[in-house]
This record gives structure tokens, C-alpha cells and sequence, in this order.
């Protein structure tokens, strides 16, 4: 999944953010600090001390703005930098597309009409667990590849990548675009001296802003990642329904209408949202109570004199790893929603692995969630390597 992807995991972004701004901010105030010093030892002349001569205060925070809008995405090399995303993005995207292909068909195998029945091409296999006992493991995601290059040849494993290379093109272009029309206010560093309400505040207006930009990037991406779930899961029937994407987009809107476009997307949103605040609250609190940038409040400390930007950007390196750790803990939590989602967009699309015995027809995304929570599988497919079998599990064999 690519940096500007809607599925990605938006802490990736807010780590890489994080880690930006903890260099700059530790050479910011590591050269404040030697403003002071040098201030110290030179005293100003006593006509730029006098009330009708004072000092000009406006430079700096030009030579800030200038630093800010020349910066990555603006200015004369706004173009070609939005290019260099999108390039990247779908570097990443046609890299990372194999893991993203097996674990949805990881998804829909193994669903069923029963608890106790399953849809496996290929037969589960002895192991052993940590405690030395036996246990039958279902194929892993390097099992399915192969199979999957068996049949199709290695190029199946890029089965639905244009579509999804359309969409994380169209995400990234359009959080550039909210960006211009609406650029985010000056967000200060939470730091010591804020209480928690200032700090809290700051936290609350910056979530929002990234919550406002992924749910309108998701939205009008989401046709083209039902396109590509659809042309996905069309291994499972050997079905050639969805080949490419304007035809694609001619048979949904003429099957299912225009909401046919964003089945699916009530739950990606939910969990993007849920995902974004559980991240970032949780990243502050842990910040705010274990992380300390304070200088002057650790007098004697080693190397506090000598280099007193360090704690800061040591300070401002642990906040960013912090939102990055807690990002990998809160995707674990929402992967529920991610399953729902895909499943709803090929739930009853005409296509074999969303038509019984393979799936039910859901009336809803809640119905889906229902029936996965009852039978205990809303973390169906998170594990790629090794995935048990349930006690009292059989299985019917392609």
C-alpha cells in the first residue's frame, strides 16, 4: 500500500511528518539558542535598543514563511514534486499489490454458509504451536502466491493493479489539491510547558484536519478499489466479468446504479476515522505523560550545556516513533473494518466468491459484521503466515 493510498495506514504519513518536523524543529531551536548566546557575549548598540529604533521583528517570521511554502508540494515545484508522490506511491503500490491480492482471497476463501465449512484450494497441513503440540495450519501467504503463479503465471499476482494505481493516483492528487484550497493553520509542537488542554487542543485541530482530507481522498477513490477488489477475486471462478476499468464502470453502473460505485465504503471510512483518533490520542497521552523536552528542568544533565538542541530533537524523535507504534497497535484493532469493507464490495456483484456457497448475500455492512462477529472471524485473513485451523473445522476442497 502506497504512502497516499487510501487504504494505507495514515500513520505512515503522520511518522514520516513526525520525523520531518523533529529535525527542524531541533535545528530551530538549536539555533535559537545560539542567537542567545552570541547576543550575550555581543551586546546590540544602543541605538537599535531605543524605543524609536527597535529592533525589526518581521524577518524571521518572513524568513519562516518562505521556509514553509518553499518547502515540499508548493511553490514554482509544486507539479513535479505532486509527480515524485504520485510515482512513488505507485512504486509502492505495484510492490507491496501480491500481499494486498492473497489477503483478500485469504478473505473470501474462507468464508462459508456454516461455521463448520470452509472454501480451501488446497488442504490444511500439520504443525506444531510454541507449546510443542499438534495443530493443522491452513496455507500460508507464500503458499497461495505460488499457487496463484501456478495457474496464472507470475504476472496473475498483478491481477487488479491498474485500477488500484488509479486510485492512490487519484488520493494523492486530491489531498494535494484540499491542501491548496484549504491549507492547514500553523500548528505549533506540543511541548512541556503546554497543559494538557493546550496541548489537547492542538492534537483535536490536527486530527481533524487529517480526518477532513482522508475521508474526502476515500470517497472519490473508492469506485476504482471496488474495480480492483472485483477484478481480484475473479481468480476464485476463473471469471473475466471485470477486464478493464472503463468497462467496469459501464457494467456497475448498469447493474447496481451509482451506489453500486461505493459498496463498501461506510465501514472504510469508519475505520479510517477511528483509526486516526485512536492513533493520535493515544500517541499524545503517552507523549505527554513519559516524554520530557525540558532542558532547563534537568540541570546538570549531560551534554544539556554544550548541546542543548539535542534533547529536543531526542524528545521530538521518541513523540514520532511513538505515533508510528501506535498506529501498528490501532490497524490491528480496526482490521475489522477493512474486512467488512472489502467484503461488501464483492458481496452479490454477480461473481462466484461473493454468491453462496462462498458468501451469503448481505442485506448490509452491519449484517456482514453480524455474521462475521457470531462466528468469530472479524480478524479473518490479518495473518498472512500462520493461520489455524478452528477446532471442529472441516473443509470442502476445490
Amino acid at each position: 500500500m502506497g504512502a497516499s493510498d487510501p487504504e494505507v495506514a495514515p500513520w505512515a504519513r503522520g511518522g514520516a511528518a513526525g520525523m520531518a518536523g523533529a529535525g527542524a524543529g531541533a535545528g530551530a531551536r538549536g539555533g535559537a539558542a545560539a542567537g542567545v548566546e552570541a547576543r550575550a557575549r555581543d551586546p546590540p548598540p544602543a541605538h537599535r535598543a531605543h524605543p524609536r529604533h527597535p529592533r525589526p521583528a518581521a524577518q524571521p517570521s518572513a524568513r519562516r514563511m518562505d521556509g514553509a511554502s518553499g518547502g515540499l508540494g508548493s511553490g514554482d515545484n509544486a507539479p513535479t514534486t505532486e509527480a515524485l508522490f504520485v510515482a512513488l506511491g505507485a512504486g509502492v503500490t505495484a510492490l507491496s499489490h501480491p500481499l494486498l491480492y492473497v489477503k483478500l482471497l485469504i478473505q473470501v476463501w474462507d468464508q462459508g454458509r456454516h461455521k463448520e465449512v470452509g472454501h480451501e484450494p488446497m488442504p490444511p497441513t500439520i504443525g506444531t504451536n510454541v507449546l510443542g503440540r499438534k495443530v493443522l495450519y491452513l496455507p500460508s501467504f507464500f503458499t497461495y502466491a505460488k499457487y496463484i503463479v501456478q495457474v496464472d503465471g507470475k504476472i496473475g499476482l498483478f491481477r487488479g493493479l491498474s485500477p488500484r494505481l488509479m486510485s492512490n493516483a487519484l488520493s494523492t492528487v486530491t489531498r494535494g489539491s484540499m491542501k491548496k484550497v484549504f491549507p492547514p493553520d500553523e500548528i505549533e509542537q506540543v511541548a512541556n510547558k503546554d497543559d494538557m488542554k493546550t496541548s489537547l487542543k492542538k492534537v483535536v485541530k490536527e486530527t481533524s484536519y487529517e480526518m477532513m482530507m482522508q475521508c474526502v481522498s476515500r470517497m472519490l477513490a473508492h469506485p476504482l478499489h471496488v474495480i480492483s477488489m472485483r477484478c481480484m477475486v475473479q481468480f476464485v471462478g476463473r471469471e473475466a466479468k471485470y477486464s478493464g476499468v472503463l468497462s467496469s464502470i459501464g457494467k456497475i453502473f448498469k447493474e447496481e446504479g451509482l451506489l453500486g460505485f461505493f459498496v463498501g465504503l461506510i465501514p472504510h471510512l469508519l475505520g479510517d476515522v477511528v483509526f486516526l483518533w485512536g492513533c493520535n490520542l493515544l500517541a499524545h497521552f503517552i507523549n505527554a505523560y513519559l516524554v520530557d523536552d525540558s532542558v532547563s528542568d534537568t540541570p546538570g544533565g549531560l551534554g544539556n550545556d554544550q548541546n542543548p538542541g539535542s534533547q529536543f530533537s531526542q524528545a521530538l524523535a521518541i513523540r514520532s516513533y511513538t505515533k508510528f507504534v501506535m498506529g501498528i497497535a490501532v490497524s490491528m484493532l480496526t482490521y475489522p473494518f477493512l474486512l467488512v469493507g472489502d467484503l461488501m464490495a464483492v458481496n452479490n456483484c454477480g461473481l462466484q466468491a461473493g454468491l453462496p456457497p462462498y458468501s451469503p448475500v448481505f442485506k448490509s455492512w452491519i449484517h456482514c459484521w453480524k455474521y462475521l462477529s457470531v462466528q468469530g472471524q472479524l480478524f479473518r485473513g490479518s495473518s498472512l503466515l500462520f493461520r489455524r485451523v478452528s477446532s471442529g473445522s472441516c473443509f470442502a476442497l476445490e
